[in-house]
């Protein structure tokens, strides 16, 4: 019978470069006023339905577990969300190509709840650059207050 190890199996990495661990929630929130502004963006104007929001940065060497949505404050009835990433540099990766709903799609963002990520259909990914955390709208247009925190579960393998 004979014994298959895995290439490099000895000099895995097993820390991303810090000396407690490796294991990380990144969180980002999502937060309009009652126009429907989000509160902490360089637009003026109300987030509409199809709008791409990019709520932060997803570092390099990052593989990305798990996601959860937590919605403290309803949005305008029927929005909801795509949430995913694409690269800060624009150019994307055949190794890891770019989701926009990597983590979820449709995400009722209003009604109050924890929702938990919903795309069963993509595979464990480690981040070969940085990457913006997106959300994409749809439904309808923000017109009042609403809160989202999303909390992105990974392993900051360090970068690549």
């Amino acid at each position: 019978m004979a014994t298959v190890s895995k290439k490099k199996v000895l000099n895995q990495s097993t820390f991303g470069g810090v000396p407690y661990g490796n294991a990380t929630a990144l969180t980002f929130q999502f937060a309009t006023n009652a126009s429907g502004v989000f509160v902490d963006s360089d637009q003026a104007t109300a987030v509409a339905s199809g709008d791409k929001v990019r709520l932060g940065v997803l570092p390099a060497g990052m593989k990305l577990i798990d996601a959860l949505f937590i919605v403290s404050d309803a949005f305008t009835a029927l929005v909801t969300a795509d949430i995913g990433f694409e690269y800060v540099d624009g150019v994307d990766s055949t190794a890891v190509p770019q989701d926009a709903d990597y983590f979820g799609t449709a995400i009722a963002l209003n009604t109050q709840g924890r929702y938990p990520a919903d795309n069963a259909a993509v595979s464990v990914v480690t981040l070969p650059k940085d990457a913006y955390l997106i959300l994409t709208t749809g439904g309808a247009n923000c017109a009042a207050v609403g809160v989202a925190d999303i909390v992105i579960k990974g392993v900051l393998t360090g970068a690549p």
